[in-house]
């Protein structure tokens, strides 16, 4: 059971309601300007996280989307960017106030803060904090186009911002975003080494830890802080990190092995 604060009320509700095996979820994306970025597809990358922490704590996940009314070229594009990101395909799409229906029996409604119709549906609603770049800096993207600069595995985007509780502001700067990529570099490489090696049990506290953290309202940060402590930890066998890394990496769909089969140096 997932546990969600929901905005209306500031109360945690059990989601799914009922005994069921089943977590309906329903993204609301905000209208979008010029481009598609990381401003647009926070809400859809939170409802991604979430779907991915009921599958992993043994439910089954249905995404709906919802979206402005965009040309096709536009949401092509949307597409691409959702995939860049690594968020999986929604297993419907509808149109704002066209389509509402297709979330009316939704466990879980998300929006960007601010978003107004709260009070017209049923389920949680969860508000999703805004992303911004910080302004005035050198160079900075518009707010159209934060996915990342040219180069740049855009996963070190999803890094940046399931780095924040889902419900804070995420400003988006350039050593914000070296920061992130220089992590999720150094655990990839961390990760390939550790694959060399014997493969050994998840550590017993560390999954009960990583399940009650993603349960208490999606604790994907607590999730990271704890991963960089397993990286150091000298009574983790290698192959126990692998292992780690590698389940956690269903709810973080960051590619944490993707470098596995590369020669690495094995790291402790």
């Amino acid at each position: 059971m997932l546990r969600i604060a929901d905005t209306r009320t500031g109360r945690f509700v059990d989601v799914p309601s009922a005994h069921r095996h089943l977590l309906r979820i329903c993204v609301h994306l905000p209208v979008i300007g010029t481009g598609d970025g990381a401003v647009h597809l926070r809400v859809p990358l939170v409802g991604d996280v979430l779907a991915r922490t009921a599958e992993l704590h043994g439910l089954e996940a249905l995404t709906v989307l919802i979206t402005p009314d965009l040309p096709p070229e536009q949401a092509r594009a949307l597409d691409r960017a959702m995939s860049a990101l690594g968020i999986h395909p929604p297993a419907g799409v509808g149109v704002h106030g066209l389509t509402e229906s297709l979330c009316s029996a939704a466990d879980v409604h998300l929006a960007e803060y601010g978003t107004p119709g709260h009070d017209a549906v049923g389920g949680v609603w969860i508000d999703v904090g805004q992303v911004s770049p910080a302004l005035p800096e050198e160079g900075a993207p518009d707010r159209g186009h934060l996915l990342a600069p040219e180069g740049t595995d855009p996963l070190a985007v999803r890094m940046l911002l399931v780095r924040h509780a889902y419900r804070t502001p995420v400003t988006v700067t350039g050593a914000a975003l070296a920061e992130a990529r220089r992590t999720l570099g150094q655990w990839r490489q961390q990760v390939a080494a550790w694959a060399q090696e014997p493969s050994r049990p998840i550590p017993a506290d560390v999954l009960r830890q990583a399940h009650a953290a993603l349960a208490d309202d999606l604790g994907v940060p607590a999730v990271l802080d704890m991963l960089a402590q397993v990286a150091i930890r000298p009574d983790v066998p290698a192959g126990a990190k692998f292992e780690t890394f590698a389940f956690l990496d269903r709810v973080l769909g960051l590619d944490l092995a993707r470098e596995v089969g590369h020669r690495h140096p094995v790291t402790p």
